[in-house]
């Protein structure tokens, strides 16, 4: 299956090619469709391994992008469980799905009108320099000074998170991929939109955007209008040379880092995509275990077989 995940309506949100039934593949079978499928990520749901079954695994999740495996990802996540249960599959537990990946166990949830959240697992923070910050910059075309705070952040998928002063700057980044490639860059841009600014249906004031504008707004006009989004997020990835349209991952990271700095409170909702064509809308809720989670909507666009 491909599921589009992060969006209610089918080809704005964040694709992921699901192969179900997938035991028996090899890893090079397995790199070699996900690299033919050129999607930011393909995934391989298989039975759980021992270790996972004995801590009440529901499946295995084996996560691809066309470069290498992840040990997690975020919309992969979602858009598997979609199709597992769009497929037939009964979790263990009525309550929730738990999903063993390279990462470890993720619970994963549905919360109503047809979305689903995974459990944001656990973060590593760190320092960045000043001597690593300037190239980044560079490479984004950005000043030092539009610059609020930086963090390296690791959460099974590793990213470079980058506050910036406003949602306008990070509509309005224009990356040197070839340079963000030389440095290994995976760099997530986030700006919080204050409570007195109107936080744009879908990012007007870039150019990008501007071109977007119309379909977007037909498209969502009615779920946006009573909720607007609190923080605007980019994902910029050197390695492909590609902006990913919705990210689960970076969400997870940027959510436990902002709230934990106490600069933004769950729940809320971020934005993500505009600058491709997309309207992607990524939920973040605090559980009843005190923990974050992230969600949105998922929607099945092909349903088929593949020839492996």
């Amino acid at each position: 299956m491909t599921v589009d995940v992060f969006t209610q309506t089918a080809l704005l949100g964040n694709p992921v090619a699901v192969v179900l039934n997938a035991d028996g593949l090899s890893d090079a079978q397995m790199q070699a469709f996900a690299r033919w499928t050129n999607l930011s990520e393909t995934t391989f749901v298989m039975q759980p391994s021992a270790e996972g079954e004995a801590a009440g695994a529901d499946y295995l999740l084996r996560i691809f992008t066309p470069a290498g495996e992840l040990a997690f990802a975020g919309h992969p996540t979602l858009g598997s469980c979609h199709a597992w249960l769009a497929q037939g599959g009964q979790p263990h537990n009525p309550d929730q799905v738990l999903q063993e990946c390279k990462k470890g166990l993720v619970p994963i949830t549905a919360k109503g009108h047809g979305s689903l959240f995974f459990e944001a697992p656990s973060l590593e923070s760190n320092e960045v320099s000043e001597a690593e910050i300037a190239p980044v910059l560079q490479a984004l075309g950005l000043e030092r000074e539009q610059l609020l705070m930086i963090r390296s952040l690791y959460n099974g998928s590793p990213w470079l998170g980058l506050l910036l002063d406003h949602p306008d700057t990070v509509l309005g980044a224009e990356p040197d991929f070839a340079a963000l490639k030389k440095l290994g860059a995976k760099a997530g841009l986030a700006a919080i939109y204050e409570a007195e600014d109107d936080a744009p249906l879908i990012g007007r004031s870039s150019r990008e955007a501007r071109a977007f504008a119309k379909q977007a707004e037909e498209a969502t006009q009615e779920k946006v209008t009573s909720t607007q989004p609190r923080l605007e997020v980019r994902a910029l990835v050197g390695e492909t040379s590609s902006e990913d349209p919705v990210t689960g991952s970076l969400n997870a990271a940027l959510a436990q880092w902002l709230t934990g700095e106490g600069l933004l409170q769950a729940p809320y909702i971020a934005a993500q995509g505009v600058c491709v064509g997309r309207d992607g809308q990524v939920h973040i809720q605090t559980g009843s275990n005190g923990k974050l989670w992230v969600g949105g909507h998922t929607v099945t666009v092909v349903s088929g077989s593949v020839l492996l």
